[in-house]
């Protein structure tokens, strides 16, 4: 497979359009029809269910889809990092970051680190931790900042300063909003929506205790902003960790007894990076006390 034929494949599946996916590419629809057909020739099977004036992607599509996407992001940052190759680090490093009050403390590494090398520039990845460490396996993100308890055997790591203490986030009107705290067993008495990740659902697990069994899931939830909206619509409060953000009409709750939360950023074992990102982590080691 060409990289080149990958970039014709993934516009025509943008566009679903053959026509207009050629005219964006600069090519005549004749020479991309026939360079998608001689892919499917290639890979022994249909990409695109084709219809009068539109084409739509078959199970083997969206799998190359997803696998091109990979593929042709790997090779343009490649081309980036060589680009860059000079006496002064420059260049892109991507951080895989999750909602958290502790990315203050990465962007302070991050500001120190550009007033030395002014040519540097960053990308921001933000997701919970699974989908950062299935990006970090695959190349795709230099640093990750994943939220503890996590599994960190495959990577390099350097525990953060920072810490987070958990609690829920109820609507305004709720009568828990007037309250400093919330215990276990008060939580039995309304519907609360979990963290997905299981490793966390386990360490809340060992927080209610006895009463874990008595709670009521109305949903579980990846990200906080989306969570967020169904606590406003009172389907449940939403347990998390505090990430430096408020949202309107909420109030969030601190749990107690106190269950705090630690950070760390992570990178892969043997892995050979870029002067910038090489450069980065040596700074960041340095000046961490």
């Amino acid at each position: 497979m060409e990289l080149r034929v990958l970039r014709y494949f993934l516009m025509a599946a943008r566009e679903e359009n053959m026509t207009k996916a050629a005219e964006l590419l600069h090519i005549t629809q004749p020479t991309l029809s026939r360079q998608i057909m001689q892919l499917e020739e290639e890979l022994g099977c249909k990409l695109f269910h084709r219809s009068k004036h539109s084409i739509y992607l078959t199970e083997e599509g969206m799998l190359l889809k997803k696998r091109a996407k990979d593929i042709v992001e790997l090779a343009d940052r490649t081309e980036r990092e060589f680009a860059n190759l000079q006496e002064e680090p420059a260049g892109e490093i991507v951080f895989g970051c999750a909602e958290a009050e502790c990315m203050q403390e990465l962007a302070g590494m991050m500001t120190r680190f550009q007033r030395k090398y002014p040519l540097v520039q960053y990308e921001m990845y933000t997701a919970n931790a699974d989908d950062i460490k299935e990006r970090l396996d695959r190349g795709l993100i230099d640093i990750g900042l994943l939220s503890e308890p996590v599994d960190i055997s495959k990577y390099h790591f350097l525990r953060l300063k920072s810490r987070a203490q958990w609690g829920v986030f109820v609507p305004d009107n709720s009568e828990l909003a007037e309250r400093d705290v919330v215990t276990a067993e008060e939580l039995t008495k309304i519907p609360v929506l979990m963290p997905k990740r299981t490793i966390v659902k386990n360490e809340l697990e060992n927080w209610f205790g006895e009463y874990y069994h008595q709670i009521k899931i109305a949903g579980t939830y990846n990200l906080l902003n989306n969570a967020a909206v169904m606590v406003k619509n009172h389907i449940g409060a939403a347990l998390s960790f505090q990430i430096g953000t408020s949202y309107e009409h909420l109030t969030f709750v601190h749990l107690s007894p106190a269950l705090e939360t630690g950070f760390v950023l992570v990178w892969r074992k043997n892995q050979v990076f870029a002067g910038v990102v090489q450069e980065f982590l040596r700074d960041m080691k340095i000046n961490h006390t």
